[in-house]
């Protein structure tokens, strides 16, 4: 723990509630303020965002930074109690980078809504605050019962975010998104419930410590209530049969929540990969390895799925939601198989892919401005039926393309690119670490491939094929055979994020070898959870010994 003294807390740890407690205070704050003033609750907003970056990015250095193999963890104890008995607080370096990549990509959303969204409906500002204080909540919670409180924060702005702006499709999405959510809740309280019953305790690190001597009755019950809990977790995570709603839901979303939503289903992942290790890794005893089998399974339909659904969009919203179902399942399927080599690549893949599917919910919506509602439909038919070839043969030569159309066009063919994993970009970098993980015979628990990791394999090369065709299919007929042939309208403040978050992208593939470095000590701490548990369980207590 970050200590100055044994008799006083240092002032770089209380730096660990800031992501919490900052987005929590704002959002209440600029509630009361009249919604005429929207552009001064979106300053406001952001400039608390901002900090947090700020913040997280701060403790991401102290948890390890990028040349420290270490560790390094920072323990808040709430009111003070030692863990077990009280609320806990957990930075390590997942959940530092879990922070980073959540303010980042709530600083991109936000300026994109302070265009036009924000003004579609009430309170957005103040929802969006709420949600990333829960979304922050989630990732450095140390216990299960406070896990909940913040999931439930989380997804209770995430319903206001969903509705806003209203319209049919967005309401009936959002009542599908309300039960399946409410549902996956009681599912995990109820997981909850059984866990507790079993071990007798919540907090994390003491659960990992007591699974290992369990009996056979209480194990029988503790694994029942994971596999309840972890169902919850896949709903969120979208995995096939449970992510049904997600392709709708997402596409029926505004722009600026699309684009964060992108991360949501990255916290059903993060819990999965957190729990899975720290519960059932290599000091998990009897339970060493449960529920593995149906992440990587699970996790491979799931990619299976997204592919056929990125093929089968005609539509640019949906095909995003079904890009996000691609990268949810690429991620479940490679904490099944394990080591500290895969999971370090998948933590790349996570960073990129989130990254892009965020940026491309945002540049949808600039690009589709121009474009009738039934665009898609009539484009299909002209393939279908040849219309319009003669008329564009007739086409003069050597048309100059305006300025706003090249700019898009070019941040659609990085994300073609990134989505389908392509080289030099990182969503190419991501899939080859992922692969470099299951080949290295160097691999300290390599053994022969088996059939299911080859189908990994296959799978992530069909997939990315897939988000080739569809966006090049997309592409074609969105700037190069337009049929409405006019240039939408586009503002700085919109398509200033796009860049950033592409430009983000770009510097992940330049630097990727400092930040594999850090993914793979990262995975290689998340396998080794003593070192999580050792920290959590001795962190001492402020004005004592």
């Amino acid at each position: 723990m970050w200590m100055a003294g044994s008799d006083r807390m240092s002032w770089v740890q209380h730096l660990i509630i800031l992501p919490i407690l900052l987005p929590l205070l704002t959002g209440a704050a600029i509630i009361p303020i009249d919604e005429r003033e929207r552009v001064t609750k979106g300053i406001i907003g952001f400039c608390s965002t901002a900090l947090v970056f700020g913040i997280s990015v701060f403790l991401l250095n102290r948890a390890g930074g990028f040349g420290a193999d270490a560790p390094g963890a920072g323990v808040y104890l709430l009111g003070n109690w030692p863990a077990p008995f009280g609320i806990v607080l957990v930075l390590d370096r997942l959940s530092a980078l879990m922070l980073v990549l959540a303010s980042f990509l709530a600083m991109a959303a936000q300026v994109f809504a302070m265009a036009r969204w924000h003004k579609a409906g009430s309170h957005f500002h103040s929802l969006f605050q709420l949600m990333l204080a829960g979304l922050n909540g989630a990732f450095l919670t140390g216990d299960l019962f406070n896990l909940f409180v913040f999931f439930e924060m989380m997804l209770a702005a995430s319903y206001g975010l969903l509705l806003h702006g209203s319209g049919q499709l967005r309401v009936k999405a959002g009542l599908h998104y309300i039960a399946i959510n409410l549902v996956a809740s009681s599912l995990f309280l109820i997981g909850v419930s059984l866990i507790y019953g079993a071990t007798g305790t919540l907090n994390m690190a003491d659960l990992a410590m007591r699974i290992a001597g369990l009996s056979g009755e209480n194990r029988m019950l503790m694994e029942t209530g994971a596999a309840i809990l972890g169902i919850a977790f896949l709903v969120k995570a979208g995995m096939w049969p449970l992510g049904f709603w997600l392709p709708n839901t997402y596409s029926a979303a505004t722009p600026p929540v699309a684009a964060i939503f992108a991360i949501l289903t990255k916290v059903g992942v993060y819990i999965l990969l957190r729990l899975s290790l720290l519960f059932f890794g290599a000091e998990g005893g009897n339970s060493t390895g449960f529920g593995q089998a149906v992440l990587l399974y699970g996790g491979m339909l799931t990619i299976g799925f997204g592919a056929i659904g990125v093929l089968a969009s005609q539509a640019m919203g949906r095909l995003a939601g079904y890009c996000v179902l691609v990268s949810s399942g690429t991620l479940l399927a490679a904490i099944g198989i394990g080591g500290p080599d895969v999971i370090g690549g998948a933590l790349f893949y996570l960073v990129s892919s989130t990254i892009t599917i965020c940026a491309f919910f945002l540049l949808i919506e600039l690009v589709e401005r121009a474009r009738d509602a039934g665009a898609d439909v009539l484009a299909v038919t002209m393939e279908a039926y040849g219309d319009g070839d003669e008329d564009e043969a007739e086409k003069e030569e050597g048309e100059a393309v305006p300025g706003t159309v090249a700019v898009l066009g070019l941040c659609f063919c990085v994300c073609a690119v990134l989505l389908a994993g392509l080289p030099p970009l990182s969503g190419f970098l991501a899939k080859f670490a992922i692969l470099h993980g299951l080949f290295d015979p160097e691999n300290a628990g390599a053994s022969a491939i088996t059939g299911a990791q080859w189908t990994y394999v296959t799978l992530l090369i069909v997939s990315g094929l897939a988000a080739m065709i569809a966006m090049n299919r997309i592409g074609i007929r969105t700037f190069w055979n337009s049929i409405e042939g006019t240039i939408p309208r586009v503002y700085l403040i919109e398509i200033t994020p796009v860049l950033v978050l592409l430009a983000a992208c770009l510097f992940l593939s330049i630097q990727a070898g400092p930040a594999m470095r850090f993914m793979d000590t990262t995975a290689k701490f998340l396998t080794e959870p003593q070192h999580y548990t050792g920290r959590v369980m001795s962190a001492p207590q402020v004005g004592k010994e």
